[in-house]
């Protein structure tokens, strides 16, 4: 098979910068969104290996993989994988909602 692409939709690069944000204001660094970063690059590599290994969910044929506390949220057009969405999964689920169908 060909090279598997990844794409970030520009409401998931949102979200994941939003959160990164959050962190570094919070903390007064950028250590932890680091981390973080690292860890959801490895999480996009598991994708990329295995892309049917997320969770089919009920919404536009996408399947989300959890890392934490947080959803990575994407569509599989292989040869490419669409990340459509970054949510921290302790804020309001219609509210995810809201953002992807806009």
């Amino acid at each position: 098979m060909d090279e598997i692409e990844i794409f970030w939709t520009k409401t998931a690069v949102r979200q994941r910068d939003s959160i990164f944000d959050y962190w570094n204001s919070r903390n007064k660094s950028k250590s932890y969104s680091n981390k973080l970063n690292l860890q959801i690059r490895s999480r996009i590599t598991t994708i990329k290996e295995n892309p049917e290994i997320g969770k089919m969910t009920d919404f536009l044929d996408s399947r989300v993989i959890f890392l934490g506390h947080y959803a990575i949220i994407y569509q599989l057009n292989l040869p490419k994988i669409i990340i459509i969405g970054f949510w921290d999964t302790r804020q309001d689920p219609e509210k995810l909602l809201e953002l992807l169908t806009t």
